[in-house]
Formats: structure tokens, sequence, C-alpha cells
């Protein structure tokens, strides 16, 4: 093997593209079905022409293999689900008889069946639908979407390449079925589950697959002999097929560490892997296992999660040491670029200067195109793009945006005792009890309430120049009282003002915040319909006036019962924005939490008792290597407590967090040192509720009762139920009571029920306590 065979030819490809087409059309079809204005047959077509268009798209562009298979109504786990046939039982009927219908009731539930449990996917904010397994699981085949979409694009003319999820991460994602001892593994299904997946192969190459990915991110984890002994078995089973296409199985996110000599080894044609970050490591670890003699390596050199230009010279280096590793070197994104936004040029409204330093989908494929180029023909061939590319990169490096030192001088002078609260929570939580003078199991939201049609006609007119600033203001004000009004005559304990100025939890504050970017077409998935556009954050942060003061303290004059300061945490600001790649993330945390600070110290010195920061992403942004674990841990919650710690005892800290698996970091939630902690708990029973009991958690909880993540209103008697579950593990003087999550994509009809129904369930509940 030579570098001059291992270049020559060098392909350009993508392990997958955004699905929503450039208007969100895919999104705006699948809620017109949902709402009946739309047919499942116009709602294909839209899928189809989405499909088309993205890859004529790669292909205009130079991409040499499209992926197949990576769009989605809703998740790719989830279609993987139906493709194995691993459907619940409840769901079962309405899948089999064909319909989108019983599709969607997997992800979104109706109102007589519970939808599949949602978490987030390794450490991004895109959200998958959790298979459901047990040992009474029968696995079948059903190749119809894989087989029907890579037929669309090689009728189109297009080389293909299917993209699955593999079988030891879908079963590594998986969890028991209801009813199932909650110690069963998924993955003792991995040899009841191959030969589906065998079958799937044959399909696909019957249909005309030269190659299939099969997606192995779970190996990028801490993983036990056990687990790495399954992946060996099953690309030993898989790649012993003989009527199957080309196997390429890839990675991301990280490093592959002690799975890649299992992988290297198997009888599989090729290795997909990250080059990017942590996952660099990749690079010397290859070289370790003497490379990969005979197959293909698809080189991950463009950073497929963050849409900072790429150093097209650094890749160039790195690709030409890749060289002598494999039988051929081609290039790729690190990951799907499903996790960053279609087109930068879209954005009209960002500084020049600052516009040649981004790179969104098409701009990171042309990246690779170039990168593909400049392997297969030399340096020369891509001279312009490395030259005008270095001085972008110059460009970023020396500019006054990156660099404020007045931000860097107040955030080297911080102190531990800056992160500390005066006084222990024992202390504290009698000084609250005294000031708020709450119920046994309080009642609460987590913080936003629908954004309705009219909310978003408003901040559209505001921008349009349609009304000026006070016009809005005053339907801003209108659609507070009505919140407050709903609350109180509803019962509800500690209110919150809606957040009807809001159009993010995240854009929100990063547009009023000096570093950061916001886009105007920056639309990623986060899950299922649900599309946000992260802000980006561009330079060193700090807080030029009062973000929310105004709108809380409205609320708190109209009502004696406590509103809730409502604000989104430093880690989750990070972790759902696209930050710096330029210096350490914890730098960057601290700058926003000072900038957070002083809006925690405005809204107590304006009247809040109550402030609650939200830091929903702690969880996701955990490095999937447990090496990195306790470095990110010391700054992420170093940065919630310097946010939050300059109040006094008697103001209640709230913070909120959603679906996560919450037992890997109980000891950082402990160490966040706030009042009281809303979860997610609805759609996993209560089990956080058990886990934060078992690690003797000492602080309030509110663990979800109404699951708000599907239109389905849940009983007075159902919420009761799950209440009374989370007494089993928290006492009521440190119980709340509360939603999984925020309203805002919820209707007010579903709200309103559901509320009702949780604050009767609490009375219900509270009337049997003892002393009640």
């Amino acid at each position: 093997m030579t570098s001059t065979s291992a270049a020559a030819g060098a392909r350009a490809t993508v392990h997958g593209y955004p699905r929503q087409g450039p208007n969100r059309e895919l999104k705006k079809a699948i809620e017109g079905y949902w709402k009946g204005r739309v047919s499942a047959d116009a709602l294909q077509e839209t899928a189809a022409e989405l499909r088309r268009a993205n890859w004529q798209q790669l292909a205009d562009s130079g991409i040499h293999e499209v992926p197949t298979g990576d769009f989605s109504y809703y998740d790719h786990v989830l279609d993987t689900s139906v493709a194995v046939g691993a459907v619940p039982a409840r769901h079962r009927a309405a899948v089999e008889a064909g319909t989108l219908d019983g599709y969607f009731a997997m992800a979104r539930g109706t109102q007589d069946v519970a939808p599949l449990e949602m978490t987030k996917w390794f450490d991004t904010n895109y959200h998958y639908l959790v298979p459901e397994l047990g040992p009474d699981t029968v696995f079948s085949a059903d190749s119809a979407k894989q087989v029907g979409e890579l037929k669309e694009a090689l009728a189109l003319g297009h080389t293909a390449r299917p993209v699955l999820v593999g079988p030891v991460t879908y079963l590594l994602l998986a969890k028991p079925a209801p009813g199932v001892a909650a110690d069963f593994e998924p993955l003792t299904l991995l040899d009841r589950l191959l030969p589906v997946y065998a079958e799937l192969l044959r399909d696909l190459r019957a249909a005309g697959g030269q190659w299939a990915q099969l997606d192995e991110p779970a190996l990028v984890q801490d993983r036990t002999p056990a687990v790495l002994n399954a992946a060996a078995r099953a690309y030993r089973d898989l790649g012993a097929l003989t009527d199957r296409p080309k196997i390429l199985v890839a990675s991301y996110f990280d490093r592959l560490g002690e799975a890649l000599p299992v992988l290297a080894k198997a009888p599989i044609d090729g290795l997909a892997l990250d080059f990017t970050g942590a996952a660099a490591a990749n690079l010397d670890d290859l070289a370790a296992v003497g490379g990969l003699p005979g197959k293909r390596l698809v080189a991950g050199v463009v950073d497929g999660r963050n849409v900072w230009i790429n150093d097209l010279g650094r890749s160039m280096a790195t690709l030409a040491t890749l060289l002598g590793l494999a039988d051929r070197v081609d290039v790729a994104p690190s990951c799907s670029l499903l996790h960053v936004p279609l087109d930068a040029t879209a954005e009209r409204d960002v500084d020049t200067q600052v516009a040649r330093w981004l790179a969104f989908a098409r701009q990171k494929t042309a990246e690779v195109v170039t990168l593909a180029r400049g392997l297969t023909e030399g340096n020369d061939s891509i001279a312009a793009q490395l030259a005008a590319n270095r001085a972008d990169l110059r460009s970023r490096a020396t500019s006054a945006l990156t660099h404020d030192p007045a931000v860097r001088a107040r955030s080297a002078a911080v102190t531990d005792t800056d992160a500390r609260r005066s006084l222990p929570y024992s202390e504290r939580a009698a000084a609250q009890r005294a000031r708020l003078g709450l119920p046994l199991l309080p009642t609460t939201t987590i913080g936003s309430f629908p954004q309705t049609t009219e909310l978003r006609t408003a901040r559209a007119d505001l921008r349009a120049g349609r009304i000026d600033t006070g016009g809005y203001d005053e339907r801003i004000d209108a659609e507070i009282r009505e919140v407050i009004s709903f609350q109180e005559k509803t019962g509800i304990d500690v209110l919150v003002h809606g957040e009807p100025e809001r159009n993010d939890m995240v854009q929100y504050f990063a547009e009023q915040l000096s570093g950061y970017l916001a886009t105007q077409h920056g639309w990623v998935q986060s899950y299922g319909t649900r599309y946000v556009r992260p802000p980006i954050l561009a330079g060193d942060i700090s807080r030029p006036e009062p973000m929310t003061v105004r709108w809380t303290s409205y609320a708190q004059s109209l009502t004696d019962r406590p509103v809730k300061g409502m604000l989104t945490g430093p880690v989750t600001m990070l972790a759902w924005s696209f930050v710096r790649d330029d210096q350490p993330l914890g730098d960057t945390a601290r700058q926003v939490a000072l900038a957070l600070r002083d809006e925690v110290n405005d809204l107590e010195a304006a009247g809040s008792s109550v402030i609650q920061v939200d830091e929903p992403a702690l969880r996701e942004t955990l490095p999937l290597r447990s090496a990195d674990h306790e470095a990110y841990l010391a700054w992420a919650t170093e940065a919630f407590r310097l946010t939050t710690a300059g109040v006094r005892a008697d103001t209640q800290i709230h913070t909120h967090m959603c679906y996560a698996e919450f037992g890997d970091i109980l000891q950082a939630i402990d160490d966040l040192d706030a009042d009281v902690i809303s979860l997610e708990a609805a759609r996993s029973h209560m089990q956080v509720a058990d886990e934060l009991a078992t690690a003797g958690y000492p602080r309030e909880v509110g663990p979800g009762v109404y699951d708000i993540h599907s239109p389905r209103v849940p009983s007075a008697d159902e919420a009761a139920t799950l209440l009374r579950k989370g007494l089993e593990a928290i006492p009521a003087e440190r119980l709340w009571v509360n939603p999984d999550c925020g309203l805002k994509t919820r209707g007010w009809a579903e709200v309103r029920t559901s509320l009702e129904n949780l604050v009767a369930a609490a009375h219900e509940v509270r009337s049997a306590l003892p002393g009640e």
C-alpha cells in the first residue's frame, strides 16, 4: 500500500444532511398532516422532493457518494425501531396497518397511548426516541424505507450509500420496556437482532447498494470487555455474509479508543472515524493498531457539529498522515451535518467579516470537496482556497470581538468565594419557607406558556416595523396579564410570567449579550418538528443592560403570589449555542456566568424572591469519556454557582433539567447548590426521584408529573399516581409538583386542562398527608 494509491481519486462524502429544507418545509408539512390540513400523499411527496433536492445539491457541489436512509419524518432511531420490528405492543396495530399515524403515535403518543421515552443523542442537543426492549422482544426486518430511498437515489443517477444505526449502538441506546426488570440488558438480544440486520443488508444489496454504513457512535464511550466482545461478534457475523453490500462502520463524537482494534480486525470493508476535537486522538490510535490495510478509511476532518470554518491547512496535514494507514482515504465531515444549519449565505444580517468565519452544511460540504481535491491532486490544486482560508482564520484570531480586555480581566479576578452562597442549604431553606409561606407539595410550572400565533406575529410585526416598541410592549403585557390571571384562578402557588417575549430560551438572551451572534435562518432539528436557531458564541461575553427585569417586575405587580424570575444557565447557553472553538469551554462558561450573575442580582433587587436558572443541558454536555468528566463538572457547576451565589439566603434559587440520564451526574446536581430542582420524570415513571433518594440528595425536588412533549392531557388521577410514587422517594416537605418542562410548544386548550388536573392532583394528595 502506498500513499499514491490511497490518495488516488479520494472521494468526498457526508454521513447525513439536514432534513428540514431551506424553509422548514418538512416541519410545515408534518404539522399540517397532524392538523388534518395536509394529506399523507402530500406529506410523502414533500419528503421525497426534499430528499431529491438534498441529493442533487450534494452532487452538484462535488460530493461523490450521497447518503440515503438518513432522512426521517421524526427520528432516525425511531426509524430503526420500525426497521427491526421493535414496536411496542401498544403501538403495534397502528404501525402494522401501515399508516403514518402509528409511526407518529410512537413518537408523540395519543390521548390513550403513551409515546416512547425521549432523551439526548449522546452529547448533542438532538433528541432520539428510546427503543423499548425486553426478553420477549421479537425482531423482524422491514426494509421498505431504506430500500425505497436507496432506489430513489439510484434512479436519479447518484452513487448512494445507505446509512443505518448499527446493531450494537441500537441495543446500547435501548432500555427495558415497561414491566421488564430494570436490570435487563438489551445487549443480550444481539444474537436475536443480527439476523434481522443481515436481512436488511441483503435487501439493500438486492436493491443495488454497493456500500452500507452502520453507525456505531456508542463505541466511542467507555465500554466493558463484554460490549467490545459483542461488537466483535456482530461484525464477524455481518462481515461473513456473502450477499451483502460492503460494510462501512462509522463512529463519531470522540475517539474510538479500545473499540478501534476490535473494528480494525473485523471482516468489514471500511471505517469512518472522527478526527476533530477530542477525536483527533484517533490518528495516533489508528497508527498504533497498524492502520487499515486493505480497507477504506472515511476521514472526518471537518467538524460536523460546529459552525466555524475548517483550518484547511491543518486538515490537509492530517489527511496526508492518514494516507499511509489505509487502502484508500476518503474525506467527510466528522458526523452527520444534521447538527448544523443549512446555509450560511442566507444570513444577510451577519457582519461581512464575521460571515467569513462561518460554515454551515453547504459550506462544510464545499470544504470536504476542496480537501478531497487537494488530497487527490495536491496542495497546488487548491492553493487559492488555502490562501483565502488562512486569511479568514487570521481575521478571526485578531478580531476585537474575540478579545475584550474588560471581560477577560473580570473573569480572571473571580475567587472561590464568589461561587458560594452565604449560608448552607439547611439555613437557607428555613429562611425561604418563612419568607414564601408555601404549602406542602407547592405547585409551579417550569417557565414558558404557549407561544401563540399572536405572539409570534407581534415579534414579526416589531421586526418589520409594523408596530413600534410601545405597541409591542402592550401586546406582551396583555399576554402576561392573561397568564398570571389563569395561574391565580387555577390555584398555582409559585407563578411565572410565561415568557411571551422570548423567541427561544437561549436565543433571547444571546440577542442581548455582547459577543453573541443570532441567525435568522440557522434552524437545527432538536426533535421531531421542533427546530431551534442556536446562536453563535463568537466573542467575549458581557451584559450591557438588564434583560428580564422589566417583564418579571410587571408580572409580580399583578399578584401577591411569588413570580419566578426566569433565566437560562451558563452551561445551557453554551450547549445550545455554537460555541467558540478557540478557547477552553470553561473560560467561556465563566464569562457567560458573570453576565448572568448581573441579571440575577438585578432581579433580586427588583423584588424577586424566587429565581430559576435553567440548566437542562448539564448532562448532555458531559464528555463521552469518563476520564474527562471531573474537569468538565468542575467548571460547569462552578459556572452555575457563580451565576446564583450573589443573592440573599432567603431568595430561593431553582434550576431545571429535562430528558437526560441523570444518574451519571447526581453528585454534580448536588454541587450546583440550588434550593429546588425540577426534572423530567413522567415518561421515565419517576425514576429520577428514586435515583435522587438513593444518592441522598438533600434539597427540594420537582419531578415532573405532566409530559409536555406529548399532546395528550394527563388526568388528575394519573398525575396523582405519579405524585404518590414521587412521595415514596422524596418527603412531602421537599417535594414540588410541576410539569416536565416548559409549555411553549403546547396549545392553550391542553395546557389549561393539564394544569388544572395537576393542581387537583396536588390538592388531593396534599389533603391525605398527615397534619393536613
